[in-house]
């Protein structure tokens, strides 16, 4: 296994990568974009883009995230997991992002204790499965960061993909009780993946964990934060979300 390690941290205005896309990530890594001028230690949010579990869409649903999450006091971790075709590799990429953002978050000037993941199309399903599968050892242990927990605070899902298998919950997303609360993004006009964020939904509703779907009319797929649909909207009501559940 080659587990993530912090790359760098800087302002999200400095990113460390132009590039629109990776296509091919063996060496899985975590970027930190610290919220600016943080009086003291503020919450965080590892954020995973998206790309089929081919490609990421790394300045898109990643670098431009961190810039958001910013301007709401909270810091962007980007995390550069193992695509293509990797999934299992994935889930070991985010479950060690966690640990070792909890190991370094004094130094970071993080909350440890407000430490949220969200993910876009199949970042939101390696999300849901790392917001349902966290006491699930993904990897031996590696050092001290992996005896710290992998449970995120709260979750965030945007247009995400491949939560159902034959109108069913996918099987690797056992909800139950325990889940975090979580907030779904999801619009009418996504055909493809929309049935999966209803029945994921729905299977919240089912384990009594907190939650909130907020759902448009219109934005297709992808849009990350360049949408001019009825889903541009979707960053205002993220927020008022995170004020609403104590994070901001």
């Amino acid at each position: 296994m080659a587990p993530p390690q912090p790359e760098t941290t800087q302002p999200a205005n400095a990113a460390p990568e132009k590039a629109e896309h990776f296509f091919n990530v063996s060496d899985p890594t975590i970027t930190v974009y610290k919220a600016p001028d943080a009086k003291g230690p503020v919450p965080a949010m590892i954020i995973c883009p998206g790309g089929g579990y081919g490609t990421l869409a790394y300045r898109k649903e990643g670098v431009e995230i961190a810039g958001w999450l910013n301007s709401l006091g909270i810091t962007g971790i980007v995390l550069k997991y193992r695509v293509p075709g990797d999934r299992d590799g994935a889930f070991q990429d985010v479950q060690r992002a966690m640990r070792l953002t909890r190991q370094h978050a004094a130094e970071w000037g993080i909350l440890a204790d407000k430490l949220g993941v969200m993910g876009f199309s199949a970042g939101g399903h390696l999300s849901a499965r790392l917001s349902t599968n966290f006491d699930t050892a993904a990897y031996p242990s590696i050092d001290a960061a992996d005896a710290l927990s992998c449970r995120p605070d709260f979750v965030i899902l945007v247009y995400p993909a491949y939560l159902e298998v034959k109108s069913k919950l996918a099987p690797e997303l056992p909800i139950t009780a325990q889940t975090p609360q979580t907030l779904i993004v999801h619009n009418a006009d996504d055909h493809a993946f929309l049935p999966g964020s209803k029945i994921y939904d729905a299977a919240l509703t089912a384990a009594g964990v907190p939650h909130q779907f907020l759902f448009y009319p219109t934005g297709g797929h992808g849009y990350g934060m360049r949408s001019d649909k009825a889903v541009k909207v979707w960053p205002t009501d993220a927020a008022a979300w995170l004020h609403k559940i104590g994070v901001i």
